[in-house]
């Protein structure tokens, strides 16, 4: 393997040197001298340029340097946090000792915390961009940016460009994290993300609204691969379609196709949060929510039928919640969240495998320097199936397909919850025919699980920024799957 592949590994010689190592090991160092029986030190750099346009105007440029460390240490029985971001030893120390003391304050005999042992990783890695973010100048993009906007206006024939909006963003985030108990983990991710907001409206038939999601670690031939005039042009006239010719869903419960985007979202919402381990524990009840699941169903009960396998993978090359090793330095790997219905995997750090009693997953994710490493989704999709989608639907005399959403909510708990079709048809004997505006899938995560008939061959993804913590942390994510056969459900409709 050598430098120009998409992973470079240390034992090659490639990569970026970094040199803060000093400083790292001083705290470790700093943290058990006085009294840790573990620490850990994270050097973190997040480096955004960012491009916001509003139709064909700048509404501004931007580039923001967030650059610290972040320690943590377990004192007592207290895992505790704190971060600076003053690069020298002295804040370094301070940092530590301001940690040390708040495991101090929290002391407490009923609950003592721990850090499950775990096979750490001694690596360093990147991601190479094939074309640097250097490449093209910034005029150059805004250019392209600019012409999104006219591919938008001139692909709209009938009904009104309301709003265009693009949020356009690169950013290279680089770690090295080193542990008293041996982990060394250094690596470098470039990520592109662009965020298109499109409104088209009717002065018969009000308005309808896409929100477009793309990211993706790499470098600009990510951008190139999105083909992103063609996109939008067929987005645009997707929507108009959707919004002129749309028709109520039918009255009677139909077989219902629901779209890999919006399965994508399902699974994150009522698959990957219910089984992240700290929320089931409790820790994120009055943060990001609660969860259905309970500490003693998990390897036992059941949400679904054998066609129901959830899986949480870090490791997809070129995915926008792509990572080799966790903000814990423990090596990264598929979970199966759910499998054949059945909840079968937690995602864990090592506090929450500690309290659980199992090894960690590596699914420790920190949004920068001056957050905490907490369990956190990177790429979760359904398995795929064995059918075209021809063949998913070749047998359906009359139904309905969702491929994509317009809004959506969940309960609390993630039991739950609602999802509004945007771009949707209805299938008359086998084939797609008129669209359908805004059918509403109203359904439990059991039921939602329970129907699948059958899975497309295909799984794709959608890129998105998931929110969890107090404080709260924004990382980046994959969602995804397959299209998805539904047995017959009553839709709900939006009144227009």
């Amino acid at each position: 393997m050598g430098c120009r592949d998409l992973i470079t590994w240390l034992d090659h010689g490639c990569g970026v040197q970094y040199v803060y190592e000093d400083l790292l090991n001083l705290a470790v160092e700093h943290a058990l001298k006085l009294g840790a029986s573990y620490a850990e030190a994270r050097y973190h750099r997040n480096e955004t340029t960012s491009i916001v346009m509003r139709e064909d105007r700048v509404v501004g440029t931007g580039l923001e340097v967030r650059e610290g460390i972040a320690v943590r240490v377990l004192y007592r029985g207290v895992l505790a946090f704190a971060s600076t971001e003053e690069l020298n030893s002295e804040s370094v120390r301070k940092a530590v000792e301001i940690a040390i003391a708040r495991a101090r304050a929290l002391e407490s005999k009923e609950f003592l915390h721990g850090l499950a042992p775990a096979r750490l990783g001694r690596a360093k890695y990147e991601v190479v961009m094939r074309k640097s973010f250097d490449y093209e100048p910034i005029d150059v993009k805004i250019s392209r940016m600019k012409e999104l906007f006219r591919i938008a206006k001139n692909s709209a024939s009938k009904a009104k460009l309301s709003s265009f909006a693009i949020e356009y963003g690169e950013s290279i985030e680089t770690k090295h994290i080193v542990t008293s108990d041996g982990g060394d983990v250094e690596s470098t991710i470039p990520r592109v993300y662009m965020l298109a907001n499109i409104v088209l409206s009717d002065p018969q038939r009000g308005t309808m609204q896409r929100m477009i999601e793309l990211g993706a670690s790499g470098g600009l031939e990510k951008v190139e691969e999105w083909n992103l005039p063609s996109k939008i042009s067929e987005e645009v006239r997707a929507i108009e379609k959707m919004l002129l010719e749309g028709v109520a869903p039918p009255r009677e419960p139909v077989p219902v196709v629901v779209g890999s985007e919006v399965v994508g979202l399902i699974v994150h919402e009522s698959a990957g949060h219910p089984m992240e381990a700290d929320r089931v524990w409790g820790r994120e009840a009055a943060q990001a929510g609660e969860s259905f699941v309970k500490p003693d169903m998990v390897g036992k009960e059941s949400v679904g039928n054998e066609l129901a396998t959830v899986v949480d993978d870090p490791t997809i090359p070129g995915s926008f919640g792509f990572y080799l090793y966790d903000d814990e330095a423990v090596p990264a790997r598929p979970k199966y969240i759910y499998f054949r219905g059945k909840l079968n995997e937690m995602l864990h750090n090592r506090w929450s495998a500690f309290v659980f009693g199992v090894e960690s997953n590596g699914s420790a994710r920190a949004m920068d320097f001056a957050s905490e490493p907490i369990p956190r989704m990177s790429n979760t999709y359904l398995t795929p199936g064995d059918r075209t989608f021809e063949e998913l639907i070749e047998d359906i005399e009359l139904g309905v397909y969702i491929k994509s959403y317009m809004e959506w909510n969940i309960d609390d708990v993630r039991w739950g919850q609602r999802y509004v079709g945007l771009e949707a048809y209805m299938i008359r004997k086998g084939e797609l025919a008129e669209p359908v505006r805004n059918p509403v899938l109203e359904i439990t995560t059991k039921s939602f699980y329970s129907l699948i008939e059958a899975k497309t061959k295909e799984v794709r993804f959608y890129a998105g920024i998931c929110g969890k913590g107090e404080p709260a942390q924004g990382v980046p994510v994959w969602f995804g799957g397959p299209d998805v056969r539904l047995g017959k459900i009553l839709l709900g409709v939006v009144p227009t």
